[in-house]
């Protein structure tokens, strides 16, 4: 039995320079200009998880991800990994996306790739975290899905796996094809190898803008998005100072007027410490 497997991935800003990340004041968009970004680390579990069904019952792996132009390196590096092919949907249209037409996005660019028997993602990405894209996905493909799978076993037609909840795990029986969204506790991704990245270089990446899917404008981007946020302002963090003079028992006492002046007893703050 071979498997058309696709997952979809997505850049993220590197956590080492989140300090840098700024909104823009009118799009009230994330400003990703210099920021260097990094694979989302649970979707390098989705690619291991589908390399591994591949090696067991045979079949393709397909890359996807939604993301500026330079999201190729993402894709190369998983080539690099082991994934046959790659597909990176790239245009201004997209820009701005919220989860649903970021999802809206992802599916039309897996109907145009063609029909896959296995979706995985990953089940959150580090900077949204919202975990709502996997779910909405298979929506628009009109396929069965589960979200936070922490096991997996492929069975005949149908995949077993276990749904990590509050107080334990839900199992599964899921028909494909099928859309799985894994956690970081499914498995260990392998390393890229030097041969796998000299592979890399010459394995397929095919790039699709607004005009090779079949799509809807008004769906797109940041138009297409109807999750929109409100007001956005930087709250200030400065601190009142005030210097007190005077030698240490008269500032001893100014501080302690202020305190109580706070609300702070501390009367009862002096008790507890002599207990003790």
């Amino acid at each position: 039995m071979n498997l058309k497997i696709a997952v979809c991935i997505k850049p993220v800003p590197d956590p080492n320079f989140y300090d840098q990340i700024t909104i823009h004041p009118v799009k009230k968009t994330i400003t990703r200009q210099g920021i260097p970004t990094i694979i989302n680390p649970v979707d390098k579990n989705a690619l291991e998880a589908a390399l591994q069904l591949r090696e067991q019952v045979g079949g393709t792996v397909t890359v996807l991800t939604m993301a500026p132009p330079n999201g190729e390196e993402s894709l190369r590096e998983l080539l690099a990994m082991g994934a046959d092919d790659a597909c990176l949907l790239t245009d201004r249209a997209f820009a701005g996306a919220d989860t649903l037409a970021t999802s809206y996005t992802l599916a039309q660019g897996l109907k145009k790739l063609g029909n896959f028997d296995l979706v995985f993602t990953g089940t959150e990405s580090a900077d949204g975290a919202t975990s709502q894209v996997p779910s909405q996905l298979a929506q628009w493909l009109g396929v069965a899905h589960l979200w936070n799978v922490s096991e997996l076993q492929l069975q005949e037609q149908a995949l077993r796996a276990k749904m990590k909840i509050e107080n334990g795990y839900i199992e599964y029986a899921v028909k494909l094809p099928a859309l799985i969204a894994v956690t970081r506790d499914l498995n260990t991704p392998r390393f890229t190898s030097i041969m796998g990245v000299m592979k890399a270089k010459k394995k397929p990446l095919t790039v699709y803008t607004v005009n090779d899917l079949d799509v809807e404008m008004d769906k797109l981007g940041l138009k297409g998005s109807p999750t929109q946020p409100g007001g956005i302002f930087a709250p200030s963090l400065g601190r009142k100072g005030e210097r007190l003079t005077g030698d240490i028992d008269e500032i001893i006492d100014q501080l302690l007027i202020k305190l109580r002046a706070a609300g702070l007893n501390v009367e009862a703050a002096d008790a507890c410490q002599e207990r003790r």
